[in-house]
């Protein structure tokens, strides 16, 4: 087998050693901003209803 056969036939892992595949960094990555885009949107969602709930309560009846 020639050299070149044998580097197609291992995974794309083990020909570049110390890197990972770029699909999988994607991916990471797309979890990692999704689950920030998640918590930051919660976090002001529920300082919005906090806020409505403090100027309700100091409203002149």
């Amino acid at each position: 087998m020639s050299d070149e056969a044998e580097a197609a036939a291992q995974p794309e892992s083990e020909r570049r050693p110390g890197k990972r595949m770029d699909r999988e960094d994607w991916i990471e990555r797309g979890v990692a901003i999704r689950a920030g885009f998640y918590i930051f949107g919660t976090h002001l969602f529920a300082g919005f209803v906090w806020l409505l709930f403090y100027l309700g309560e100091h409203t002149n009846k």
